[in-house]
């Protein structure tokens, strides 16, 4: 169990206790964010279009954390199945 951690606030005599957060899913049940790159190859297109797709407001749902742009792999592959023009059964 992990303990909360204390502060010692400077300008007090009292430690203010920290609430304890625990992620809301552990492991192999949290969905690995990728990156542009990871993206790219697994459409098969340049990280340069990605960035294109971003700025045009018609790629899949991007992410910024910090600076950088990360992808929800469940949001690439809902995007990929939007994009089907036509129906394959004739």
């Amino acid at each position: 169990m992990l303990s909360t951690p204390a502060i010692q606030n400077p300008d007090s005599d009292m430690e203010t206790s920290l609430p304890n957060h625990s992620p809301r899913l552990a492991g192999a049940e949290r969905d690995q964010l990728a990156t542009p790159a990871d993206v790219a190859a697994y459409l098969g297109v340049p990280v340069k279009t990605l960035y294109q797709w971003k700025y045009r407001g018609i790629g899949p749902s991007v992410h910024k954390v910090g600076r950088h742009l990360r992808y929800r792999w469940r949001e690439v592959d809902a995007w990929l199945d939007a994009q089907t023009s036509y129906d394959l059964t004739a």
